[in-house]
């Protein structure tokens, strides 16, 4: 009887291949649990950052309205509108 027919050396080389599998399967387990705890995280950051970005649109779009830049040029630089004879329209040919 030959080693390479013996069901003792099958078994063995079997089991070793069991437990190389069911490792293999447990790292993958792991690395995937992991990942998918990352890809939450970064998915609410993500979710976070959207909010303050639309926030920050509105906050743009607040403090640029006209009646505020009126308000600040009248108010601030002292600024007034000129009378409409004082106002000369350029047409170009």
């Amino acid at each position: 009887m030959t080693i390479a027919r013996s069901p003792v050396f099958l078994i063995s080389v079997f089991a070793v291949v069991c437990v190389l599998s069911a490792l293999a399967l447990v790292y993958t387990k792991h690395e995937s649990r992991t990942l998918f705890i990352e890809l939450q995280g970064l998915s609410q950051e993500r979710d976070d950052l959207n909010i303050e970005y639309g926030q920050l649109q509105i906050e743009q779009s607040m403090w640029a309205t006209h009646s505020r830049i009126e308000k600040l040029a009248s108010e601030d630089l002292e600024l007034i509108r000129p009378d409409s004879e004082d106002i000369y329209v350029i047409e170009q040919q």
